[in-house]
This record gives structure tokens, sequence and C-alpha cells, in this order.
């Protein structure tokens, strides 16, 4: 059946998925129901609805060019804050229980495949959007799901398992502190001084969303480095990636292997932005914007991958995906909280890190914003924006250890 919006209607389709993507996060910020649920899954149903009811189409060109050109530019803004000396020296101890949080998320990812290989297929490319995203933040989801070719509609449901797993996880690190067996076994020093201050006010009129991304100054100027660096930083890794894959080549596992580590434009993508973030460190951190731009060119995404995917689909394979999710973020969490005790970190740097892990920066530090741990949101943002960099590192070795 033929869609209300043709394939080929490009400025109509650009159109709703500029829309689309302004009303989700318009909600996100403006009511909790909207925060909770996520402004991601927010832009992913508008454009599921649309395409169910053959408002928009499934598939067209418009589509491509967000995979194609929108996705790789979102990278390297989001990682213009990547500077290693600087996340190193700020982020303290957080930065230790990150790393370690980390392996958890890992050793999940592996444990969750063999458990349910047999049940969900292509495993062994989804596994590694998991990974990704349960290291970093979405940035690497997206970046993975391009890496291994996964189909659009499965995306789509991996990504409402996703965000489910993640909204239900942040209910259990927000419970955390309540409950008394974590009270009794790790220190509190953060909260037990806030339970012990007489200023416990808080601004109930803004969502967690809203306070992040509060309004900044930004010129002309910024906007326009923006795109010129973002756009060389892709080009030149891309030509760096085609570069290598020709040279590698994929006529054995083992280069087919080397081909997806080293060839990988994304991978590229990031470790360069990374070099230049720390060397340049001075000149990038002058430029504005970049969190914002990248963000919302994240969000055009998540209302791309809503257009093909069908509700039955969701319905059918969103449970099982539900489950692996559950799997990786369960071992996150035990392995967090071993290592935790054993190295003597409070229950607040676990909750952060494990936080920083499974949502990203923003995520992580929106909760030490509304927690009142203060100490904690330049370390949640900085070893959030290091999982931007490592994040494609673990998914594709993971992927690469499946196949």
């Amino acid at each position: 059946m033929s869609s209300f919006i043709s394939p080929d209607n490009t400025w109509a389709l650009w159109s709703v998925l500029a829309v689309a993507s302004a009303t989700a996060i318009y909600l996100e910020q403006r009511y909790d129901w909207a925060n909770k649920v996520t402004g991601c899954i927010l832009a992913l149903l508008i454009a599921l609805v649309l395409s169910n009811l053959n408002v928009i189409p499934a598939d067209s060109p418009v589509y491509d060019n967000v995979w194609g050109y929108v996705v790789p530019l979102a990278v390297p803004l989001l990682l213009f804050r990547a500077n290693i000396k600087k996340i190193w020296k700020e982020s303290g101890r957080v930065l230790i229980i990150y790393l370690l949080s980390g392996i958890g998320t890992i050793l999940g990812g592996i444990v969750a495949f063999f458990l349910l290989k047999n049940a969900i297929p292509n495993l062994s490319n989804i596994a590694p959007m998991f990974v990704g995203t349960y290291t970093g933040g979405s940035v690497n989801f997206v970046a993975m799901s391009e890496s291994f070719k996964v189909d659009g509609a499965t995306v789509s449901a991996a990504l409402v398992a996703d965000n489910l797993l993640m909204a239900l996880y942040f209910f259990a690190l927000v419970a955390m502190p309540a409950i008394a067996f974590f009270r009794n076994s790790f220190r509190t020093p953060l909260i037990d001084r806030i339970e012990n201050s007489s200023d416990k006010e808080k601004d109930y009129n803004k969502t967690l969303a809203a306070k992040y991304w509060g309004a900044k100054e930004i010129s002309l100027f910024d906007i326009a480095a923006n795109i010129a660096i973002a756009f060389t930083i892709v080009t030149v890794s891309t030509l760096i990636a085609n570069t290598l894959s020709s040279a590698i080549g994929d006529s054995t596992k083992v280069r087919e292997a080397m081909s997806l580590f080293f060839g990988n434009k994304y991978l590229i993508i990031t470790t360069l932005t990374m070099i230049l973030a720390t060397i340049f460190a001075p000149q990038f951190e002058k430029i504005q914007g970049s969190q914002e731009i990248g963000t919302f060119l994240i969000y055009l995404f998540f209302t791309v991958i809503g257009a093909p995917a069908s509700l039955k689909l969701i319905i059918r394979e969103s449970p099982l995906l539900l489950l692996f999710a559950l799997i990786i973020v369960l071992i996150n969490m035990i392995v967090s909280i071993i290592f935790g005790k054993i190295f003597k970190f409070s229950l607040e740097e676990i909750i952060i890190a494990s936080n920083a892990n499974v949502g990203g920066p923003t995520t992580a530090a929106a909760m030490a914003v509304s927690k009142g741990w203060t100490e904690l949101i330049v370390p949640a943002l900085l070893v959030g924006t290091l999982g931007y960099v490592i994040g494609n590192y673990y998914g594709l070795l993971v992927g690469a250890f499946l196949r």
C-alpha cells in the first residue's frame, strides 16, 4: 500500500523527521512521563505510528541519507569534549569503578549471547549494539548497528527493548540508596550529607532532561566550526577506513575480523576525534554547541529507525531482546557491586559509574544533579564521554569474538 507521502518527496520527509525529533525533545523536557519514556523512544514511536498508518513510507532514500551522512556527523560532534588527559585527571575514583563496571558489560554480552543464540537470529550482529550502548550510550548503539549492518526493523525492536530496560534499571539505581543492604554494605558520604542538611529544596518544575540541556551561549562561529570540523573528520576517517579495508581484504576469517576492526569508519572517527580533542583541547573546549547539534542528529536517526518498524515485529522480538539486555545489565550491576566492595568505593560512585555505562554521560549527570551529588556531576560527564570512545572498541571486539 502506497503512503500518503511518497518515498521520493524529499522535503516533506525531512520535515517529518525534523518535526518528530523536535516534538520528542520538547515532550522529554516538558513532561515527567515523557522524560521517563525518553525522547529517543518518543521519536521512534512517532515515526512508527506514521509509518504503520501509511502517512510516511517504510523505506526512502531520505532514510538512507540519515544513515549515510547524519549519523557519521553526529559521532565526532559528541566527542569534542573527549580530552583523555582531562578525563584521567578530573574524573577521580569514578573513572576506576567505571572501567571495572565496563568489564561487566563485556562479560554480560558474551554470557547473554551463548544463553540466547539459538532463540534470537543474527545475535552475533545484535550483541555488539548492546555492548556498545551499555558502555557509553546511544551513540555507540547507532555506530554498532551501522557497522554490523543490522536491518532497521531489528534495530527498532532492539531500541525499544534497550530503552525499556534502561528505564527499569534507572529506577533500580534510584532505589538502591533506600535499601538497607546497600546502605549497610557501602559508604554513602554524599547521601549522608544531604540527609543531614537543612537545604533540601529542589526545582520540581523542570525534568532532568530540561535541567541538563539548559540554554547556553553559542555564536555563529561555534556553529560553523562544529559543522566544518565534523565534516572534515568524517571525510578523513572514511578515506582511511576505505584504504585499510582494501589493503586488508576479507578473503579469510582472520582478514575479515581485521577489516571489521581496523577498517571500521566509526572506530576511526572515534579515535581521530579523541586524538584531536586531546591535542587541541583548549580550542575544542571553546567551541559551544557540539553536544546539542550532535544529539539532535542522533534524534533524527531514532526517528528514521521507527519508519520501517512494524508493531507486530516489535511485539514479537522485543521481549527476547529485553531478556538479552537484562542479562547484560544484571551482570554489569553484579560486577560493579563486587568491585565496588573489594576496592571500597562509595555507593554513590558505584551508582554513577554503572549509570554512565548503561545510559551514557547525559543520564549519569542528570542523576547526579537530581540527587544533589554535585561532586559527581563532572566525573559523570567525563567518564560517560569516555564511554563514547571505548564503547565502539568494546562492541567491535565482542562482535569479532562472537563471529
